[in-house]
């Protein structure tokens, strides 16, 4: 759950769509979503989404 408040945050912070983050950070529009429905994301697709909120530039 620790990814899921993680993301929660970005989205806030950035006041980013959940869809939108989805599309961008794992080419899954209904990510959040599920996470938030107790989707676990396996080791490859943690490390996809850390990589594109540690890279993520407002504007783009």
């Amino acid at each position: 759950m620790d990814m899921l408040r993680t993301i929660e945050r970005f989205l806030r912070r950035h006041n980013m769509p959940r869809t939108k983050f989805g599309r961008l950070a794992a080419h899954d529009p209904r990510l959040v979503d599920d996470m938030r429905n107790g989707r676990e994301p396996r080791a490859a697709m943690r490390k996809k989404i850390e990589h594109f909120m540690n890279i993520y530039q407002e504007g783009q």
